[in-house]
Formats: structure tokens, C-alpha cells, sequence
């Protein structure tokens, strides 16, 4: 039996093609473990998304090629590179890692992935062989509900990935290019995928795509301009899905992903507020507020709609928590944008909030730009907006203090709540023996900058330190 270990990097849809990865492989009859240095295969699943990341997933490559030189018994271990870092740059990368990789997939090969490794093992690769390479052009691949998929997320909470791809033409990103046009599933098998998640015991459903609020309108023989009301009885479209899932008996959360702000329209919002099981929260990358920089960012958007835009999702979702991100350092980015931008985010008071120092990658108009940010530049600036947004956060937090919250615990002694996305935002932090895996009604006793304290009902504060050193 082959022996198979995958390294998931990236974001939450790369880790979905690594769960439909290991489900194939199980399929096949392959074992999957979770030692790569005992592993027969080693799969690095990369990401690409800027040049961060693009240093990760080399350096595990390398580390993994560094490690199977060092052990006789697995000499001949094989090394496949897959993901978005695959998919952009395997032609270059074939010439630079010829002796560390064996072959190359795409992100349309995620469900060959057994035939390729048994490939592997019947051709064998000479010391000046090139790494096989299996990536096509331009990835058009979409699960389905019944795509074999093996979860790597704790049991209470799954990702869904609606849709694949985008259309959108922000200069600053490469992912159009990577992961191809944008295309919707279908309601019907995101509704039946989901149905079966809520029969195994999951308790949130997380929604993800490039640009979830664009689900189904690559379907439409005539889109209409996205800053109309969609209008759901069209069938295939983001409001249509949501009463559907929310239609699905048992105690869950539906929790939306990367909302992009230009398909935000009334009908979204007035379906978010009707539907109990979608959670008050939404995630929405606005990027930033200057007209100025939201055009050379090609956005779609303007300062007035994006304002306008917070105001009625505010108005018309009581207690919803609002997620964003912003770029700073974006070529031709002044002071004055900067300051824009910050009297935005003390306005705005966003619940959670992410920024991001502007990467120049190859591929992208933005990295063509005149007008390039000195990092230094972009380091202050980051620093500025982070700096602001942690007095924020503390007066949030504080403002749970006293209020009683539905958590959905996820590790002894450590909750969520409906304001807080897996692994992106803040803590509540919980008694120990509180069962994991389940929703549990908690009231907030106190705050540590982003992160709760919070008790059950009737249990004195002494008892909850003790378990909060016991971190």
C-alpha cells in the first residue's frame, strides 16, 4: 500500500482541493498519514497569492527534498507540487526544482491524483529527467456534492466552495489568471453537499469562493448590473441558496466568505436578516476608501457606494459583525489616502478587521505601475491602520461585556462566536469541560484585545481562572 502525506498551505478553498485530493487517494486504496518523513509520496498543495507564500511553499518543498536525502529507507520518496503556485509557475519551476520534485499538477488535476502517483511508480525518472508536469492551461474544474472528498477540518465545522474562479479585474491580484473564469455550482448541489455536512454533526457551514456574492450570476443569459436588486427568483443566485440552506432542519450556522462589495444588494441583506441560521457576520474585502486608489485598483466600486453600502447592511442586520480588509502601499498611494482611509476605519468601527502590505506580483498590472511604494512606506503605514484598529477592537470586545452569546466551542476551554471566522479572528475563551463541538450559551465576564472570557451561567469567575491558566 502506497503511503501518502499532504501539506495543506494556503487559504480555506486550497484546503477543499486538499480535502478532494485525500478523498481520491483513500478511494484508490492509498493510505494517508500525517508524517511526511514516513510517507512513500509527499504532496506540497502550494499557494501563490503573494510573494509570502510563494516563499512558504518553496521552503517546504525544499525541506521535504532536504529530509528524504537524509534517510536511506525512504531515498526514493516522491515529492509532487500541486496548487496554485503549481498552476502559475510550473513551467519555471520544472527547471529550477528538477532535482527535488517529481512531477507537477494543476488545479484541474486534483481528482487524478491516484493514477498520477501510480504513474509515478511505473515510470521511474532519471537523475536529469524533468519533473513530469500534468498542469493544463487554464483550470475550469468545479466540484459537486458527490465529488469524493475526505474533510481535514475538526467535525463541527466544514468549508463549502459554491463556485470556482473570478472575473473580476483587480490590478493588484493574480488569481483570475490562476484559477480561471468564474463558475457557480448549482444550488441544488450545494444545498445536497450540505445536507449531508449537517447529518455528520457539523455545525457551521463556511460558504467560500474568490467571490461568493457573484454565486450563480456567471448563469444568467443577461447579468444584470450588480448594483441592481438581485432578484432570487431567477433561481441560481446567492439569496435562492441561503433560504434553501437555511431551510435544512437542525442547529447550525451558515457563515459567508469573501463577499466581494460590488454585488451587495438589498435583497442579500433583507435574506441574511430573515434567515436565523445564517450568522451575523459577514466577511467583505473592501481593500480601501479612496476613490482614488479604488480606481486604480479597478474595484468596481466608489467611496460613496462602499459607504452607503456598510450603512444599509448595518440598518438592515441588527447585531451583524463586520469583516474587511484593506492594502496599503498600492502604487501611487499617498498621505492623504492614508488619511481617508483611516478616518473611514474610525467611522466605520469595524468589528474584525485585516490589512494587507501591498505585494508587487509578477503577472499583474498593478506590478507594472509607476509610482512603487519603498517597503519602509509600507511598513509604517501598515502599522498605522493596525495601531488604530486595536483601540477599536478593544472597545467591541468591550462591549460584549455582560451580554449572553451563543459559542460554538472548538477546543477544551476555547469558543467561537458567531462574529468570529475558523482561524481569522478572535477567541472566546471557556471553561474546559465545556463540551466541544457543540453551541453552548455563555455570558462575557471580560475581553483581552481581540479575545473573550466568558462563563456559563452560574459558574463564579474564581472557576473559570483556574481553567484559563490551564491554557
Amino acid at each position: 500500500m502506497i503511503k501518502v502525506s499532504l501539506i495543506s498551505l494556503g487559504c480555506a478553498k486550497n484546503l477543499v482541493d486538499s480535502e478532494i485530493m485525500v478523498g481520491h487517494l483513500h478511494q484508490a486504496g492509498m493510505q494517508v498519514i500525517p508524517e511526511a518523513e514516513k510517507a512513500d509520496v509527499v504532496i506540497v498543495n502550494t499557494c501563490s497569492f503573494i510573494d509570502s507564500s510563494k516563499e512558504e511553499s518553496i521552503g517546504h518543498i525544499l525541506e521535504v527534498h532536504q529530509n528524504r536525502g537524509l534517510r536511506k529507507r525512504h531515498k526514493n520518496q516522491k515529492i509532487i507540487v500541486a496548487g496554485c503556485m503549481s498552476q502559475r509557475f510550473s513551467k519555471d519551476l520544472s527547471s529550477s526544482l528538477t532535482h527535488e520534485v517529481d512531477a507537477f499538477i494543476g488545479l484541474d488535476q486534483i481528482t487524478a491524483v491516484a493514477p498520477i502517483i501510480a504513474g509515478l511508480y511505473e515510470k521511474e525518472r532519471g537523475k536529469k529527467d524533468a519533473p513530469a508536469s500534468f498542469v493544463t492551461p487554464r483550470s475550469t474544474f468545479i466540484p459537486d456534492y458527490d465529488t469524493p472528498r475526505f474533510r481535514l477540518t475538526p467535525r463541527h465545522f466544514a468549508y463549502v466552495k459554491i463556485a470556482e474562479g473570478c472575473n473580476h479585474p483587480c490590478t493588484f491580484c493574480i488569481i483570475p489568471q490562476i484559477r480561471g473564469r468564474h463558475r457557480s455550482r448549482t444550488v441544488e448541489s450545494v444545498v445536497a453537499e450540505a445536507r449531508q455536512l449537517v447529518r455528520e454533526g457539523v455545525r457551521e457551514l463556511n460558504l467560500i469562493s474568490q467571490d461568493t456574492t457573484f454565486f450563480g450570476m456567471d448563469t444568467w443569459e443577461q447579468r444584470p448590473n450588480p448594483r441592481t436588486p438581485v432578484d432570487s427568483s431567477r433561481g441560481t443566485a446567492l439569496t435562492t441558496l441561503l433560504r434553501q440552506l437555511n431551510a435544512i432542519e437542525g442547529d447550525f450556522w451558515i457563515r459567508l466568505l469573501y463577499t466581494h462589495p460590488a454585488h451587495w444588494s438589498d435583497e442579500l441583506i433583507r435574506t441574511i436578516a430573515e434567515c436565523p441560521k445564517v450568522a451575523r457576520y459577514i466577511d467583505i474585502p473592501l481593500q480601501h476608501i479612496s476613490d482614488h486608489m479604488l480606481t486604480v485598483m479597478q474595484r468596481e466600486t466608489s467611496s460613496a457606494y462602499i459607504r452607503d453600502l456598510i450603512k444599509r447592511i448595518r440598518a438592515g442586520i441588527p447585531g451583524i459583525a463586520v469583516r474587511t480588509t484593506f492594502i496599503v502601499g498600492f502604487p501611487g498611494e499617498t498621505e492623504a489616502d492614508v488619511d481617508e482611509l483611516c478616518e473611514f476605519i474610525r467611522e466605520a468601527k469595524f468589528e474584525r478587521l485585516g490589512v494587507f502590505r501591498y505585494s508587487q506580483e509578477e503577472g499583474t498590472r498593478g506590478a507594472k505601475m509607476d509610482g512603487q511604494i519603498p517597503p519602509k512606506v509600507k511598513q509604517a503605514r501598515w502599522h498605522r491602520l493596525m495601531a488604530l484598529q486595536q483601540e477599536i477592537a478593544a472597545d467591541v470586545s468591550k462591549g460584549y461585556v455582560g451580554q449572553t452569546l451563543k459559542v460554538l466551542v472548538e477546543e477544551p476551554g476555547v469558543a467561537r462566536g458567531e462574529a468570529d471566522a475558523p482561524d481569522i479572528d478572535g477567541r472566546v475563551y471557556v471553561p474546559r469541560e465545556l463540551p466541544v463541538g457543540e453551541f453552548v450559551e455563555v455570558k462575557i465576564t471580560g475581553y483581552q484585545d481581540y479575545d473573550l472570557l466568558a462563563l456559563p451561567e452560574g459558574q463564579r469567575p474564581a472557576e473559570f481562572k483556574v481553567a484559563k491558566q490551564a491554557q
